[in-house]
């Protein structure tokens, strides 16, 4: 069941998606009501989950590809869960359709977001089918919470037993490799 909203708590979200930095002060101004009240408002709203806040980077405002990858897949959660640490790895939805599953990836190089689907997605078993696009531009900002210093591991999140260092992708320079396992050839980590 949706969280219930009233008016004030419209006028809450809306305030805070405007201005993230928004003072409860302001709020409280704007409502007529006292900042203990707006701060209560605004508690209720985060534990409900109607209010989030999300820190992170833009990827289009970096200078950063991002790619929108969508598949069709028998086994869909193995899919995500080959990618939930993955550094490049932004987002994934389940979707209804004839592709289950969108994804969405960002890294500095085009050919390295080429070898994770090709070498993950495209090659997976229970994968029929995936449709792999750039995404040119965004109309609202598209912020993802990354770790800019990931834990290292010598295995890599993926759970793919090839070195990178041994992988014809990474010794072309057409994969910038991973990383969590330091055989990265990147600048952005």
């Amino acid at each position: 069941m949706p969280t219930r909203l009233d008016d004030k708590d419209r006028t809450i979200i809306s305030m805070y998606s405007a201005d993230p930095d928004v003072s409860q002060d302001a709020i409280a101004k704007a409502l007529k009501l006292s900042q203990p009240s707006v701060a209560a408002r605004v508690a209720r709203l985060k534990e409900t989950g109607a209010l989030e806040a999300s820190v992170g980077i833009s990827p289009l405002k970096m200078g950063l590809y991002l790619a929108k990858v969508d598949l069709a897949s028998t086994r869909p959660n193995e899919i995500i869960d080959m990618f939930v640490g993955c550094p490049y790895f932004a987002n994934g939805f389940s979707v209804s359709g004839r592709h289950n599953l969108c994804l969405f990836f960002f890294s500095e190089s085009v050919t390295t977001l080429e070898s994770i689907v090709n070498g993950h997605i495209r090659s997976h078993p229970s994968v029929s089918d995936v449709d792999f696009n750039i995404v040119i531009a965004s109309i609202k900002d598209f912020i993802i919470p990354v770790t800019l210093r990931p834990k290292h591991s010598t295995k890599p999140p993926c759970g793919v037993e090839l070195r990178c260092s041994a992988c014809p992708e990474f010794k072309g320079h057409k994969c910038m490799g991973c990383p969590v396992t330091g055989e990265y050839q990147g600048s952005f980590y």
